[in-house]
């Protein structure tokens, strides 16, 4: 649609140049919470304006590799700093056009910023290897070296926390990038651009581009300079861009989950029902880490739901600029269609113990609010133990033991994060052996993961070729030479 109103207009950064797109025509963002607060506009790009953002990095390559690299880290520490300071403002933009809590908003940027610090140190210490062998007069070493362009693709649960943990390993080794935010929440990532520019990146290395996948997703995975794709999202969106993807082209594909959360005999009932609300409901369920399956022993599962219904009943469910909020709006409408449509089908499959009603009335009228949904006596053949759901719902599944609870947890296509809730130490050495997901945690809530850790999932929820975040992030964007020289 056009801009017929006086929200601000929000542009395209290309070649260093902020740009309309040239279609003229634009798409809103607005406030999960408050659908009436409209934060801006943004540009609806064509494929010729993503074919030109591509052309923009891929000049900008040969020069940006030649740069060096402690000139690339001390760009990424001036958007750190650009981030730092603008905290506050960045901060209630994220959680009007995203719907979380504005502490998670806060912790969100400052971890960005701290990523991109990390890369702006870990960077500058990638070396290759150099080999013995038996002629004296020869010298052989490996060196590594930038792809050339990349495509960052990133959802809208962490609109600026993924894309940095993708950009700054880019930039840092010398490839050039362009950068497509979700549509459902563009600003962030424009403010993320915003840093980027005002740290002094120069033209080309960095561009920025909103749209439809529809429209421009094409001209920035198909394209045969772009060298690398780094995406995180849906399984089936993943699947799509990986198999249009040239060969030569590199992919990193983050997706989906279905992530369980064992709680054995021995387990400490109110730790587990703390872990369940956090990694569950926090977030509104809106973490790919997030809780969606609960399997506990037979021995401890009507305890356990007594808590658990009665801890949940007290969350707070409103708009997350409010300090007493702890439950925040679904992103948008579609998602809310989606989860009351998976809480309707739970109600269908299996036994609804709590929650799941659409709110309305007052200011939940104004939004996208969901009570969160408690099911149990679920079992593996439904839908809603093996679906990924995106939202505040938890399958509650009873176990005979540990060795029943691994067999139903690793029963699913997902394998992205795990949790244990147990103080018996022969399950906690076994576990991280048996349980077939990327991220293994024990006592702690499956979502979250270390700034100077890997990160990634098995199956069906990763190509499960690079790892992201850590020194491991750093090994997607460069490839490996072997180098021979005699005398």
């Amino acid at each position: 649609m056009s801009v017929l109103d006086n929200a601000p207009q929000f542009l395209n950064y290309l070649d260093g140049q902020w740009l309309a797109g040239d279609s003229g025509e634009t798409f809103e963002n607005r406030n999960p919470a408050d659908q009436a607060d409209l934060l801006g506009h943004f540009q609806a790009s064509t494929a010729d304006d993503a074919r030109r953002a591509v052309a923009a990095a891929d000049r900008a390559f040969s020069g940006w590799r030649a740069t060096p690299i402690s000139q690339r880290a001390a760009i990424l520490n001036r958007a750190a700093d650009y981030l730092e300071a603008h905290i506050d403002r960045f901060a209630e933009e994220l959680t009007r056009e995203e719907g979380k809590l504005l502490s998670n908003s806060r912790g969100e940027i400052v971890r960005s910023a701290q990523t991109l610090r990390f890369y702006a140190v870990e960077g500058q210490t990638i070396t290759g290897e150099t080999f013995p062998q038996d002629d004296a007069g020869m010298v052989v070493y490996s060196q590594r070296e930038p792809l050339g362009v990349a495509t960052v693709i990133t959802p809208w649960n962490f609109p600026i926390s993924i894309p940095a943990r993708k950009i700054a390993p880019a930039l840092i080794t010398g490839n050039t990038v362009v950068f497509k935010p979700s549509s459902d929440a563009p600003l962030i990532g424009y403010r993320l651009a915003e840093a980027l520019h005002h740290a002094g990146v120069p033209a080309g290395v960095f561009n920025f581009v909103t749209g439809a996948a529809s429209a421009i997703g094409e001209a920035i995975t198909a394209n045969p300079a772009v060298k690398a794709i780094s995406f995180t999202g849906s399984t089936a969106a993943g699947e799509r861009i990986h198999r249009a993807a040239a060969m030569a082209t590199r992919t990193q594909m983050e997706l989906g989950g279905k992530n369980p959360l064992i709680v054995l005999d021995d387990a400490d009932i109110d730790t587990a029902v703390d872990l369940t609300i956090k990694g569950g409901f926090s977030l509104t369920g809106q973490a790919c880490t997030g809780t969606s399956r609960v399997l506990i022993t037979r021995r401890l599962k009507e305890a356990y739901l007594e808590r658990l219904v009665a801890q949940v009943k007290t969350l707070a469910i409103g708009n997350g600029m409010r300090e007493d909020t702890q439950i925040g709006p679904l992103a948008t409408r579609q998602q809310l269609d989606s989860v009351l449509g998976y809480i309707e089908l739970g109600k269908r499959e299996a036994t609804h113990v709590y929650g799941g009603e659409h709110l309305t009335g007052g200011e939940y009228d104004k939004g996208f609010y969901v009570t969160p949904a408690i099911f149990s006596d679920v079992t593996q053949e439904m839908r809603i133990a093996q679906e990924e759901i995106f939202g505040p719902v938890v399958a509650v599944i009873e176990v005979d033991g540990y060795e029943d609870a691994i067999a139903k947890a690793n029963d699913t296509p997902y394998g992205l994060s795990a949790g244990l809730v147990t103080n018996d130490n022969r399950y906690i050495q076994r576990f991280p052996l048996d349980i077939e997901a990327g991220t293994v945690k024990v006592n702690r809530t499956t979502t979250g993961n270390l700034v100077n850790a890997p990160f990634g999932g098995l199956k069906q929820s990763s190509t499960s070729t690079f790892r992201e975040s850590g020194r491991a992030g750093l090994d997607f964007f460069t490839q490996t030479k072997t180098v021979y020289i005699g005398r």
